[in-house]
């Protein structure tokens, strides 16, 4: 699970200090779930991308490249193996192939041992791997240290340097049957001190602990014939090297077949409709407060003003039967227990015209719903906080003309009560508008993220995936007003296939009440974590983001979204749930700036007393990201939507100013579409970077990801524009850790340098040259064309809006 901070306003000095808008009933006791969330950071663990390779045009099956890489990746005779991941695929926009694969170990899956590779063009683009190096010569030479007579002539160069031994022993596979078992082993021949070739695999041991319990330890078990003995011995496979006993017999599994995913089947073309009415706040407007500001420009304002009648957005590609549709057989809610309670019930909790239609027309595949309902997303109430979700209310919307669109339309008139009780039933009563709120939001981010990449085979959620791919039966199950807390929200990331689940809550930190589902940036937040969770590391492992700078980005990932969706043309800065919290400066220790005097997060500012959570850790990625945006915005511009246009029916693009015009490659092949506008763009190469990165990726590996990324879809035109942006944020090429712990600790320092070849030459010319004429707004301009006020290359002043020092919490 993931969730946004608690916001604690007791916390000294801080309460003063808060803005309200108007004064609060007293605050509920803060009521926290407890979380889990902690590992190691493998050493070992890399991310590497490769050079271009001249190759001829000829087509290559990616899953064959794959497999060449990690046959020579895998050694059996090292006790290695892998296994290629069903939830590998190949990006239908970037041509991207990615292939997932974990290491085996004697039949059983390393947990934490993975490995991504990013294919194009039957070449290699990057991979990312921590798999465990089961050589097991240094082993050996472990054991020979302790084994061999000090009279010995090798005695001392095993005991003093035993890696001047590692290369010349030789390895040699051997594999062998055990009754119905493989077992895969290797002969080390030259090993000094024996007499004869050392037979040796990999095995587990049971290790007593002082308790009387004992533990599995992965062992390399050796068969050693020396002049006046013959040991049978198991050493540690893990660092340090520890002799563990003698003659403990175990055998190996084989390892798991390959499986395929079957041939699409054709699916009925989904129900033709009009398009559902929703009135809600508009998408890219972040919360209430917002909405009237941004209607009226003007303080003075109800909360429920700015709400307006919008449509179901209608993009075929992302959601080809609309929102309010899905097949009969993916429905959680019409099988024969959900028909008998809901003609028992005889109410509206899954709209019982739904199911006295389908025992009618229980022959069709699609079922067209009246409320919020859908392929993508169940939203409902979860006033009890319970697990059950099927059976809980939902708001119908209703006929206003002779088509049969349905406009979904309620009240949210909440006023100032100054009561516990009063301002929870209040609450409850617009929990219509409420749900329907929370219904289009997470509708809008779904259909969003698809057209940026998180598309079925990617793992996104949905309950049919339309036979393009990955798993069916996870659309996102929405609770608004979850019982089970105040002031949060949060989202649970199984693997795909399983549904994600967004529980948002009130925030009793003004009177009336806040309502987080009302809140767009919190509810993006949420959504976020399913879309980076199911990204990083593969559709099916959800545990890429678990702690450390990996769990922190996970963080990070959603605020700097949510950030960029509320964003407009004229630059702001943003705090992050500034809304709901009632605090001017939000839940985040600084508001999102261009400006190091409001935000000076940096790199080395993780190392600072507070930033070990992911929620602080969070805090200094989205700033980073938020930087880089800005720089893609002073030189392509900014795009007013961050939607692209629907496809015309054959797939083409109709005329519009969103992409760059298409080009191919050598062979007549469309290229992947680029997003024309600064801020379109990055979002881009965000999401392709978590797609590019490996599994528990550190801050230099998504940094690397994302230049990746630029590299695929842009031939790299980006990268010095990428680099400047980290650098300003300490993340340059100079940037380090030192003392880097398994759990995420060490000592940072910033680095500001970006690669030589993106820095400007201070070689002075040989000769005097004449000065060019200038430019208007050259003057401007800094080194790395940052200009103050920005300057558009339209020769728009766009002067940034500073709010005053705000207070932290430190």
């Amino acid at each position: 699970m993931r969730g946004l901070t608690t916001v604690t306003l007791a916390l000294a000095g801080l309460a003063a200090h808060a803005i309200a808008h108007s004064n609060p009933p007293p605050l509920a006791q803060p009521q926290r779930r407890k979380t889990l969330g902690f590992g190691p950071v493998l050493p070992h663990a890399r991310f590497e991308t490769l050079p271009p390779s001249a190759s001829g045009f000829a087509p290559v099956d990616p899953f064959h490249v794959a497999r060449d890489f990690l046959d020579q990746f895998a050694d059996s005779a090292l006790g290695r193996a892998y296994a290629i991941r069903s939830d590998s695929y190949t990006d239908r926009n970037t041509g991207v192939t990615h292939v997932y694969a974990r290491q085996i170990i004697g039949g059983i899956e390393v947990a934490d041992a993975h490995i991504n590779l990013n294919i194009k063009d039957g070449r290699i683009l990057s991979f990312g791997d921590s798999v465990v190096d089961m050589d097991p010569r240094r082993a050996l030479l472990e054991f020979m240290a302790a084994a061999l007579p000090r009279s010995h002539p090798e005695f001392e160069g095993v005991l003093e340097n035993p890696e001047q031994y590692v290369q010349d022993i030789k390895i040699t596979p051997e594999t062998h049957l055990l009754g119905d078992h493989a077992s895969v082993g290797m002969v080390l021949s030259d090993v000094p001190g024996t007499v004869g070739d050392v037979k040796t695999r990999v095995t587990w041991v049971q290790v007593p602990r002082e308790d009387g319990s004992v533990k599995l330890e992965l062992v390399h078990r050796f068969e050693v014939e020396m002049q006046d003995n013959w040991y049978e011995a198991t050493v540690t496979a893990e660092l340090p090297h520890r002799v563990i006993s003698v003659v403990d017999w175990a055998s190996d599994s084989p390892m798991p077949p390959m499986t395929f995913a079957p041939i699409p089947k054709k699916y009925p073309d989904p129900p033709k409709s009009e398009p559902a009415m929703y009135v809600v706040f508009p998408w890219g407007t972040n919360d209430p407060e917002e909405a009237a500001v941004r209607r009226e420009r003007a303080e003075a304002h109800t909360v429920s003003y700015g709400r307006f009648a919008v449509p179901e957005l209608g993009d075929t590609l992302a959601s080809p039967a609309g929102w309010h549709a899905l097949p009969y057989a993916n429905d959680p809610g019409t099988d024969d227990d959900g028909l008998r309670r809901a003609k028992a019930q005889g109410g509206n909790d899954i709209s019982c015209s739904w199911h006295r239609d389908m025992l009618t027309s229980s022959a069709e595949f699609w079922r067209r719903t009246n409320t919020t309902w859908g392929n993508n997303v169940f939203a409902h109430e979860n006033w009890e906080g319970r697990y059950g979700w099927v059976y809980n209310h939902r708001p119908e919307g209703y006929l206003v003309n002779e088509d049969d669109s349905l406009l979904y339309l309620f009240p949210y008139e909440p006023v100032p009560l100054h009561d516990e009780d009063a301002e929870m039933q209040q609450a409850k009563s617009y929990i219509d508008a409420t749900v329907t709120q929370l219904f289009y939001t997470s509708n809008m981010v779904h259909d969003l993220y698809y057209r940026y990449g998180f598309t079925e085979e990617a793992g996104n959620f949905q309950q049919y995936n339309f036979e393009r791919g990955g798993l069916d039966n996870d659309a996102v199950i929405a609770n608004a007003q979850d019982g089970s807390g105040f002031n949060n929200a949060n989202f649970m990331t199984p693997p795909d296939g399983q549904n994600g689940r967004c529980r948002m809550y009130l925030w009793n930190t003004a009177s009336p009440y806040r309502d987080g589902d009302m809140e767009a940036g919190i509810v993006v937040h949420e959504l976020t974590h399913g879309l980076s969770t199911r990204l990083t590391g593969g559709p099916l492992n959800s545990g890429c983001l678990g702690w450390g700078e990996s769990g922190g980005m996970g963080e990070g990932w959603g605020d700097f979204i949510a950030t960029t969706i509320r964003s407009t043309s004229n630059y702001s800065d943003y705090p992050m749930g500034a809304w709901a919290s009632n605090r001017a400066k939000g839940i985040r220790n600084f508001p999102y700036s261009m400006t190091s005097e409001i935000n000076p997060s940096s790199y080395a500012t993780l190392d600072k007393p507070g930033y070990w959570g992911v929620h602080a850790i969070g805090e200094v990625w989205a700033e980073m990201l938020w930087v880089v945006s800005q720089k893609f915005i002073e030189k392509y511009g900014f795009a007013t939507s961050l939607l692209p246009p629907v496809p015309n029916e054959d797939g083409s693009m109709p005329p519009n100013d969103f992409y760059r015009s298409q080009t191919f490659d050598a062979r007549g092949n469309p290229k992947p579409l680029i997003p024309k506008h600064g801020n379109t763009l990055f979002l881009q190469l965000v999401v392709e970077g978590m797609k590019l990165q490996p599994c528990s990726p550190t801050f230099f590996d998504a940094r690397k990801a994302i230049l990746e990324a630029d590299k695929i879809l842009t031939d790299g035109e980006n990268e010095c524009r990428i680099w400047e942006g980290f650098a300003e944020r300490g993340l340059g090429v100079d940037a380090k850790v030192v003392g880097q712990t398994p759990w995420g600790g060490g000592v940072r320092s910033d680095g500001i340098k970006v690669p030589q070849h993106c820095r400007k030459s201070e070689k002075p010319s040989p000769e005097p040259m004449p000065k060019p004429k200038p430019v208007p707004g050259d003057d401007e301009c800094g080194p790395f064309g940052w200009c103050w006020p920005w300057k558009s290359e339209d020769g728009q002043w766009r002067l940034p809006n500073i709010p005053g020092w705000p207070w932290s919490y430190y």
